[in-house]
């Protein structure tokens, strides 16, 4: 078993993959000619991005929808960076909401917190020293 994929459905897959590239630099892999799916290259685990349509098809039973919670659910995708700073004032220019700002942490990690715009809650962070 290994970790291949983490998928997060959002409302627009285009606008999603942009903020990405946007606001974080990371190159889109590929959008589907539907516009339903989408990757990003993020190296050895994929990130990607469904249309809520693929998450109602998938879930009968219907899924939370994290841009029409009000809170941040409960899972996030770590981005780790040498300069959270630079990258979290990128993130918020590209339209990112900030949920905790770049904070230096008791074991030494400088970590922040940011909302995108379709709902998924980001974590930007140092290397953790080895």
């Amino acid at each position: 078993m290994k970790f291949g994929y983490t998928i997060i459905y959002v409302p627009d897959v285009a606008a999603s993959l942009s903020f990405y590239e946007t606001a974080f630099g990371l190159a889109r892999r590929f959008l589907h000619e539907s516009g339903q799916y989408g990757e990003l290259e993020t190296g050895a685990t994929t990130l990607a991005f469904a249309a809520h349509e693929l998450g109602d098809m998938n879930f009968p039973g219907g899924h939370v929808r994290a841009d029409a919670s009000a809170q941040a659910l409960g899972m996030e995708i770590a981005l780790v960076t040498d300069d959270v700073e630079a990258a979290h004032r990128a993130a918020l220019a590209a339209g990112a909401s900030e949920m905790a700002a770049p904070a230096t942490k008791p074991w030494g990690q400088t970590v922040s917190y940011l909302r995108c715009p379709d709902g998924s809650l980001v974590e930007l962070c140092t290397p953790m020293a080895g």
